[in-house]
């Protein structure tokens, strides 16, 4: 049995486009595709309602991932796509039902003229509780925008990926996050472009001033930090090409820039067990709503 990638589906323009990528990836990755669609019973009140009736709502709830599952089925031949109804609530069925899985999709929503995109507060409760591995896709999304432009320059499905852009904290690196990084490159073809951001200390800023070279030097400091971090998985994915981008700023803002010409933006996110709620850590909040590309968050103590 191949493992699963699972797909929170409710009919919205953003989880159709998070069930085709679902099933892009599933191709590259040899794995199947299970479609989610948590059904909400109408209330009583409701039920009595001729066009709002139980059995009305029930018959759409049914044809949308039974009709999501056909199109996919007749694009991606070679992908096996099941279906799961379940009923409840709906953070707590997605989080269940990706317990065992490979990969959780679910959808994002462009904000209109604010150059961002949208993850409510169901996607934002499910990244923050589940172990797996989830990607956010954003409304429209295709299979061209994950591939470089043709001689021609026009888009095209049949050229090379775009990197696989990871954001790396590269003194603390987590080999979870690593991992997954390399492999979606690797499975792509693609080349992988690690990002590490950084803030310049007081002190380096005060000697800058006096005309001293710290910047540079501390510049070449992490530079060197983010090659030793890497070093053992250039070893472990050889044929991974592997760009590193060390520089002083906002490693979201870094992230969200090169998201413009990556196929796939990867982001780590720290399991906490805090009292006072979960939480999804500012840079992975910051990339999963900016990001113009889709984002992989990836869990890990």
């Amino acid at each position: 049995m191949p493992g699963t990638i699972i797909v929170g589906l409710d009919g919205s323009l953003e989880s159709l486009a998070a069930a085709d990528w679902a099933a892009r990836e599933a191709a590259l990755r040899g794995l199947a595709v299970k479609l989610v669609h948590v059904w909400q019973p109408v209330p009583a009140r409701m039920a009595q309602a001729p066009l709002l009736g139980a059995e009305t709502h029930q018959h759409w709830t049914e044809r949308i991932p039974r009709e999501t599952a056909e199109g996919l089925r007749l694009r991606h031949p070679d992908v096996e796509v099941s279906i799961e109804q379940l009923t409840g609530s709906r953070i707590d069925a997605l989080v269940e039902a990706a317990g065992d899985a490979e990969l959780l999709v679910l959808g994002s929503r462009a904000l209109s003229g604010l150059g961002g995109f949208l993850v409510g507060s169901i996607g934002q409760s499910v990244v923050a509780r589940t172990g797996t591995a989830v990607v956010l896709v954003r409304a429209g999304e295709r299979a061209v925008d994950e591939h470089v432009r043709d001689s021609a320059g026009l888009p095209s499905a049949a050229t090379a990926f775009r990197p696989v852009v990871l954001g790396l904290d590269a003194d603390s690196p987590d080999e979870t996050v690593l991992d997954f990084a390399f492999e979606e490159a690797g499975c792509r073809q693609a080349p992988l472009t690690v990002v590490h951001g950084w803030d310049l200390s007081p002190y380096a800023v005060y000697t800058m001033g006096a005309g001293f070279e710290t910047h540079e030097e501390f510049a070449r400091a992490e530079a060197t930090v983010l090659t030793e971090a890497l070093r053992p998985w250039r070893r472990k994915y050889p044929d991974v090409e592997v760009t590193e981008v060390s520089r002083p700023g906002s490693a979201s803002n870094l992230l969200v820039d090169a998201s413009h010409d990556a196929s796939l933006v990867v982001v780590g996110r720290r399991r906490r067990r805090n009292p006072l709620g979960l939480h999804i850590g500012s840079v992975a909040h910051a990339v999963m709503h900016h990001a113009a590309a889709p984002v992989a968050v990836v869990a890990h103590d």
